[in-house]
Parts: structure tokens; C-alpha cells; sequence
């Protein structure tokens, strides 16, 4: 797939460009141009390092709804191996946006579920751009179920700007959907690790999100609201987006200092678009060190853990008399 740059990236293209052109002249005019060649390419990797060290939240945003990004099928087959796909809630029907089964990760045969996305107007109207509906948490919960009874550690991959919000959605009650797996999950009886991928929107992230561990992958997002909405409703337009990523504290970094993970998984420079295999092998040794960590653990071990991580979040400390 042919990436799209995003527009704070503009300024390493134009200098790639300047390069390619700077070692094509070379090569056809026969003229070293060694010197020059490097130079420029010290200058390139400075512009790198000058743009993504210093990524705002915004851009961090943007970068995590890349459409070359890995999304959670490139996962499950990258990352995992052996994966077989289970289809279907036994209720209702199948979600394109939420596919998930059987799949092997380092040692650990395991079942793991996410959210996906499309790359095309095709597949994102198959996918319906990776909002998932009831039947796709009610799927979710038959695998939990189904992990729990075979002893297998259940891994989630978030993905999604929310849950699907349309009237289908709400006949079929999306929220008890979402409701019924946060309580499941916290009682569920086998090791569990989440992962944010890309975008972790509300809860429609959260649905599959109550794990022993949390992590974020470093360009992903994890908000109750999308900056656009959030921009929407305090300042009436759309384009105060920015001001309200930094507003949020929806990066991985600022999910961490809040205790609200328990990890980040590091990308490659300017994320994981630019270099899929990289993030697939990043992915898939933070899940293993997770599982290495939770798997032979007492199941009275894991309900606690699970549930002191979730009933810290929100604490405050200080005297709040006055």
C-alpha cells in the first residue's frame, strides 16, 4: 500500500525526494557526489528525529488512524501463528468488525479477538470502519467463555473509534452488550492482556478492554471521546481537534503516568506504518512477557489483580475537606 503522507510529514518527503534525486543525478552523470549524498542524509535523519521525538498529541492521533497501519488480522496472522477464525454470537449473526479465534502466540495456544478496520471504502463498509455492533461484543464474549473453559489466556486487540451508534445497534442493545462483557471480563477465570493498536475509543474500546494488563502500542490512543467530539461540545467546531488531544491525555505515554496501563510497546520511527514487520515482532514480545507473567498464576490470583488494577482507577489523594 502506497503511504499517505500526513502533512507534519511533509518536510522528510520533500528531503527523501531531494535525495533520490541527488543519487539518481549521481548515477547518470557519473559524479561522486559522496559528500553531498551524506550530508543530506544527516540532514533527513535530524528532520526524522526533529519531527516524531516530539510528536504532539494531535499527531499521535493522526498517526494511529494511518490506513497502512497493521490493523488486528495483520496481527493474527503476523504476530500469532496457526490462527483459525471463529465466525458468529450464536444469537444474532457475524461481525466483519470484530473477528477473532483460535491462534498460537510464542509457547501459548490461545484465543484472541479485535476490533478491524478496512483500507478502502470496500472493506471499510465490510468492516463498517471498524465499529463494531452487539453481535460483534456478544462474539466476543462466546470466545472469553470459550478461552475460559479450554484454560487459554485471552488476548484483545483495540481498534476502534467506538461502537457502532445506529439504530440497528441500538434495537439490538449495544450498550447491555458492552455492559455484560465489562462485567464478564473482570470475573473471567484465565490470564487476559489488551492491546490498543490504533485507536481506543470509548467503550467501544473499553467492551473488550478489562484485561490483567493493558498495553498501548507508543502511537495509539486511548480516550472516552474522540478529539473531534470532544472539540464539538466544548468548543463547537471540529477544528479545535488538537487543543482537545492535548486536553485529553490520550497517548500512551500520558495512559502510563496515569496508571491507566500497565505498558508501552515501543514503534518504529514515525510508526507502525513505516515498517509493519518491525511493530508485528514488538507486538508479539510484549504479549509473550505478559503471558510469561500471568500464565500459572492462581485463578484467585488473577480475579484480584484484575480487579485492585480497575478499582484504583479514578483514585484521588489529598484532603478534599475545606
Amino acid at each position: 500500500m502506497k503511504l499517505q503522507p500526513l502533512e507534519f510529514e511533509k518536510p522528510v518527503l520533500e528531503l527523501e525526494a531531494k535525495l533520490a534525486d541527488l543519487k539518481s543525478s549521481s548515477a547518470a552523470n557519473d559524479i561522486n557526489f559522496e559528500t553531498e549524498v551524506r550530508r543530506m542524509e544527516e540532514k533527513l535523519e535530524q528532520t526524522r528525529r526533529d519531527i516524531y521525538c516530539n510528536l504532539t498529541a494531535w499527531q499521535r492521533v493522526q498517526i494511529a488512524r494511518h490506513p497502512a497501519r497493521p490493523f488486528s488480522l495483520d496481527y493474527m496472522q503476523l504476530a500469532f501463528h496457526d490462527f483459525v477464525e471463529l465466525h458468529g454470537d450464536r444469537l444474532f449473526g457475524d461481525d466483519a468488525s470484530m473477528p477473532g479465534g483460535l491462534a498460537t502466540i510464542g509457547k501459548y495456544r490461545c484465543v484472541v479477538i479485535g476490533h478491524q478496520k478496512g483500507r478502502d471504502t470496500k472493506e471499510n463498509l465490510k468492516r463498517n470502519f471498524g465499529s463494531a455492533h452487539p453481535e460483534g461484543y456478544r462474539k466476543a464474549l462466546r470466545l472469553m467463555r470459550m478461552a475460559e473453559k479450554f484454560g487459554l489466556p485471552f488476548i484483545s486487540l483495540i481498534d476502534t473509534p467506538g461502537a457502532y451508534p445506529g439504530v440497528g445497534a441500538e434495537e439490538r442493545h449495544i450498550s447491555e452488550a458492552i455492559a455484560l462483557n465489562l462485567r464478564e471480563m473482570m470475573v473471567l477465570k484465565t490470564p487476559s492482556v489488551a492491546v490498543v493498536i490504533g485507536e481506543g475509543g470509548s467503550g467501544g474500546a473499553l467492551g473488550i478492554g478489562v484485561s490483567n494488563r493493558v498495553l498501548m502500542l507508543e502511537n495509539s490512543y486511548y480516550s472516552v471521546i474522540s478529539p473531534e467530539g470532544c472539540a464539538a461540545i466544548l468548543w463547537k467546531h471540529r477544528k479545535h481537534a488538537p487543543e482537545a488531544a492535548e486536553a485529553l491525555k490520550l497517548t500512551a505515554k500520558d495512559m502510563l503516568e496515569l496508571g491507566l496501563i500497565d505498558g508501552v510497546i515501543p514503534e518504529p520511527m514515525g510508526g507502525a506504518h513505516q515498517d509493519q514487520g518491525h511493530a508485528i515482532l514488538n507486538l508479539r514480545e510484549a504479549i509473550v512477557r505478559q503471558l510469561d507473567e500471568l500464565v500459572g498464576q492462581p485463578v484467585e490470583q488473577l480475579l484480584e489483580d484484575r480487579y485492585q488494577k480497575f478499582r484504583k482507577v479514578g483514585e484521588f489523594a489529598g484532603d478534599t475537606a475545606g
